[in-house]
């Protein structure tokens, strides 16, 4: 693994200069090389000779008020653009977290969270059709998470529905698709109450709502609420979500339910 260090961050600092100032940080390279061949009797195949050059590009450092900052850019083979995720932590004040390409934030990481010793529950025996909430995970967002209090944490999410990676001083997506703003809010609460017993119980809870501009549809909402029980070597759950579309059908409005 190679490490390219001392790469200025200037970029970085400077738009977070409206927060504070911040000092000199560090980016890192890794990444990997993998070739292939393809071999296909009586077949044209072309150069039959494929390389992969994925890489990671992470950058971190600290303002001068003590917060902090974590910055991960990735990219796909041929210098393909993947994704980019930036965190800041602000210390007793909860983190922030902008993500561009993730699609780890918001109400789509509580799409599945029950215990698996193998596969999903709904991953095998079950076909196709299952469709999980996602949120404004699969757009451009910003997420804000409290501080853990009493065993609660507190998710707000927010984004522009439609445009998953947009450069600086851009912007993108359209309403073609008369899709507007999502907001995404989930809580997580482990009420232990300081006894071993209930430290491992969760209960969990998200909801999501994309602002719909189609003149014949409504907004579209997005469910999902579980408990999780860790004792010993067993585990137990059980979740339920649920979608409702937008989409109208005479008086009554469609909608998606699932365990």
């Amino acid at each position: 693994m190679n490490k390219l260090t001392k790469v200025g961050c200037s970029a970085l600092c400077g738009s977070l200069a409206a927060v504070s100032a911040a000092n000199a940080g560090e980016l890192t390279v890794t990444g990997g090389v993998d070739m292939s061949w393809i071999s296909n009797s009586n077949q044209v195949t072309g150069n039959p000779i494929g390389i992969g050059s994925d890489l990671s590009f992470k950058g971190s450092g600290e303002l001068d008020n003590g917060w902090t900052f974590a910055l991960t850019v990735a990219d796909g083979n041929k210098a393909a653009y993947s994704s980019t995720v930036l965190d800041i932590g602000m210390g007793g004040l909860g983190k922030l977290n902008i993500n561009q390409g993730d699609s780890g934030n918001g109400i789509i990481a509580y799409d599945d969270k029950m215990p698996t010793a193998w596969e999903e529950p709904w991953g095998a025996g079950l076909g196709t059709g299952i469709v999980n909430v996602s949120g404004i995970a699969t757009s451009f967002n910003v997420q804000y998470t409290t501080p853990k209090m009493f065993g609660v944490t507190i998710a707000l999410a927010a984004a522009e529905m439609g445009q998953s990676d947009t450069g600086d001083k851009e912007s993108g997506g359209s309403k073609a698709s008369n899709k507007g703003k999502g907001y995404d809010a989930t809580i997580n609460i482990n009420p232990s109450f300081g006894t071993e017993v209930l430290s491992g119980l969760n209960v969990f809870a998200g909801f999501h709502q994309t602002d719909n501009y189609a003149a014949a549809d409504n907004d579209i909402h997005e469910g999902v609420a579980g408990i999780t029980f860790d004792i010993g070597p067993i585990s137990l759950g059980y979740q339920k979500q649920g979608q409702l579309t937008g989409k109208k059908s005479g008086n009554c409005r469609c909608c998606i339910l699932q365990k």
